[in-house]
Order: structure tokens, then C-alpha cells, then sequence
């Protein structure tokens, strides 16, 4: 049994979640203090404002009962290490671009938890918190180790639906919008830019061949030489407009179609 002591705040919507935390928490060291627990963004935010100095460590799940806990660090300075704890593993890169030193998938076992406070252990048993122990923290529990976003979500009338993104050929911009097309052809509006999409989906899958058009490896049928030493690709989908890899990206396009990185 450890003897790391810590006081936390589980910030989790669900009851036996949290209380399921609670008790590996205390399983892996009787020296650790739920100093609160919290269901909500509002709560959250409440609870953090007035109690946060006295924090050394600060569970997260994802989704709660009032948004996502990524809407509490809008409202409130998170100065405090983050573990967060969810079903969705799409959202692990935006958990590391706030304060998240690890990531762990529900539903979460002892030793899953044990193996992330054993790296925070080893680290120091202090955490005092600032920008370079964040990186180091990080690059420590996730060496190259990134995940991708696979689905996405779409309102399709009053209805909304997840898409999953082997269903994706391409994403496009037209003006300040911008859409995903499926592989049935269907067209959804989503609240991303290209270059949001470039961070977050996977780069062995998805390559941004111009300033309009990021692609599904698995979409392309044919691609052809075109004037000016541009590629024209032909997609797997009936698409009428013309998508040009522009020259500047012709090497990377290669190199990626090569499968070189």
C-alpha cells in the first residue's frame, strides 16, 4: 500500500462512478482526501473558484450532466493537475491541451488507476503545478502516444447522429463552412475548421491535399498527374467538383500516399 498523500476533487456526474473512484483512491493510499465531489460544470466551477488552493489533484470525468468538463476551464483557471476519466477516447488530445497529465478509459480498474499514480508518484510526491511539470508529466505518461478523433456528431433535422469516420470520404470548406460527406454521399454541416481537423483526426488516414479539401485514404479511386505538376484526385464517391492537390503539397501528398508517414 502507498503512502501518497494527495487531496483530490472528483468531478463526476455519476454516483457509483464516483463512488467507485473513491474507494481505489483510498485503496491505493489511505493518506489521500476526497476533499469534494461535484456533478456538474456549474458545480465545478462553484467549487473550484472558492476551494481550489487547497487541492493537489483534480478526476474529471467528460461528459456531465451539464456539457463537457472542457466548458469548466472557460470559466474558472484550472492551476491544479487533471486526471480525466471517460468513455470516449476521442477526447484524449483536448484533454492534454488543458492541464491533463493522463487519460484513462471507464470503466477504469485499480490497476489503471494504481499505473497512473505510481508515474505522478514517481514524479514527486509535491505536485506543484506549472507549465513545464505539466510537459513533463505529459511526455512521461504518453509517450507518442496520441488519440484520434473517430466520430463525430451531426443534427440531421430534430434528429442528431454520430458518424464514425470510416463512414467519412472527405471534409470540405465552402466559405466559413465547413462539411463532412459520408460514403453514402450525405453532407453534414460541422462546427470545425480544416485546420481544427488536421490536429484531431488520424494522419495515416486523413491528408489535407489543399485549402478546401482534407481526404479519406480509403476515398481516393484514382489519382491522376495534372497540369503544373498538381495531382487530380478522383474519389470513390460521385463528386463533381474537381479536388486538386495544390503543388506546394504534392511531396507531402506522395509521401503520405506512400504510406512514408
Amino acid at each position: 500500500m502507498s503512502t501518497l498523500s494527495l487531496k483530490v476533487l472528483i468531478v463526476e456526474d455519476e454516483t457509483p462512478a464516483a463512488e467507485k473512484l473513491e474507494r481505489y483512491l483510498l485503496r491505493y493510499s489511505p493518506n489521500i482526501q476526497i476533499k469534494g465531489k461535484v456533478e456538474s460544470v456549474e458545480e465545478a466551477v462553484a467549487w473550484l473558484s472558492a476551494n481550489q488552493s487547497t487541492l493537489d489533484l483534480i478526476f474529471m470525468d467528460i461528459q456531465l450532466k451539464d456539457g463537457v468538463s472542457f466548458d469548466i476551464f472557460k470559466e474558472v483557471k484550472i492551476q491544479k493537475p487533471v486526471i480525466f476519466i471517460t468513455a470516449y477516447n476521442e477526447f484524449a488530445l483536448e484533454a492534454f491541451k488543458v492541464n491533463g497529465i493522463d487519460y484513462l478509459l471507464k470503466p477504469i480498474t485499480f490497476t489503471d488507476l494504481s499505473n497512473s499514480l505510481k508515474k505522478i508518484e514517481s514524479l514527486g510526491t509535491q505536485l506543484r503545478w506549472n507549465e513545464d511539470r505539466n510537459e513533463t508529466i505529459v511526455n512521461s505518461l504518453s509517450p507518442g502516444q496520441r488519440a484520434y478523433k473517430n466520430r463525430f456528431m451531426v443534427k440531421l433535422g430534430d434528429h442528431i447522429k454520430s458518424i464514425t469516420s470510416d463512414q467519412i470520404s472527405i471534409f470540405f470548406a465552402d466559405g466559413r463552412d465547413v462539411y463532412l460527406v459520408t460514403t453514402q454521399l450525405r453532407k453534414f454541416i460541422i462546427d470545425y475548421t480544416l485546420e481544427n481537423l488536421e490536429e484531431i483526426l488520424d494522419p495515416k488516414i486523413f491528408h489535407r491535399v489543399n485549402r478546401s479539401y482534407i481526404i479519406n485514404i480509403s476515398a481516393i479511386q484514382d489519382v491522376i498527374v495534372y497540369s503544373n505538376s498538381r495531382l487530380k484526385i478522383t474519389p470513390t464517391i460521385k463528386w463533381e467538383s474537381e479536388i486538386i492537390v495544390s503543388r506546394e503539397k504534392v511531396g507531402d501528398f506522395k509521401h503520405w500516399f506512400d504510406g512514408s508517414h
